[in-house]
């Protein structure tokens, strides 16, 4: 069974560093350049005083504002065949000062499957140990935030007061209080 565009040639239209825009007919999308994708990074902290979520806020360039994410970073961005393991490891202590001891990976997922062709590898990290700052490199400017997970619809809630962007991968973690409804 043939599926709408599938036949239809892919042409660029323009390709940078990090992204391509592509046409399929009358389909306009984006994909990541050179086959990259991304690492994001569930990571719970567990102590005496409970379970927190560490979350990250940076300026994006594309929102004109600040916006409240899990950790993430880029898989295969300088290290061909690089596994989505070590590159979250990596993102995860450069943007968050954390390291963890144990790892799950969830799968592959999408974020906005009609516009952009980009994946992510969703990761789980626990048994954290603070051994930095975080805060990322180069130009980033990131904030470390370790939010109890019984409040995060609160945390949230009062970031978007703010004007805070929320990236729609936050939402997983609302999802149990917006389920109870």
């Amino acid at each position: 069974m043939s599926r709408p565009g599938e036949d239809t040639p892919i042409e660029t239209r323009w390709e940078g560093r990090f992204i391509t825009v592509k046409q399929q007919g009358t389909w306009e999308y984006v994909s990541r350049s050179r086959g990259i994708h991304a690492a994001v990074i569930l990571a719970i902290d567990e102590d005496e005083g409970g379970r927190h979520v560490i979350l990250v806020e940076q300026y994006r360039v594309p929102l004109k504002l600040s916006c409240l994410e899990l950790p993430a970073g880029l898989v295969g961005d300088d290290t061909a065949g690089e596994a989505p393991e070590i590159a979250a490891a990596r993102e995860l202590e450069e943007e968050t000062g954390y390291r963890a001891d144990d790892w799950r990976t969830v799968g592959e997922f999408y974020s906005s499957p009609g516009m952009v062709s980009e994946s992510f590898t969703l990761l789980v990290a626990t048994g954290l140990t603070k051994v930095g700052e975080g805060g990322g490199v180069d130009s980033e400017d990131i904030i470390v935030h370790r939010v109890p997970l019984d409040s995060i619809a609160d945390f949230v809630a009062a970031k978007r007061a703010e004007g805070c962007g929320i990236d729609v991968r936050v939402a997983m973690l609302l999802a149990g209080g917006l389920l109870a409804r």
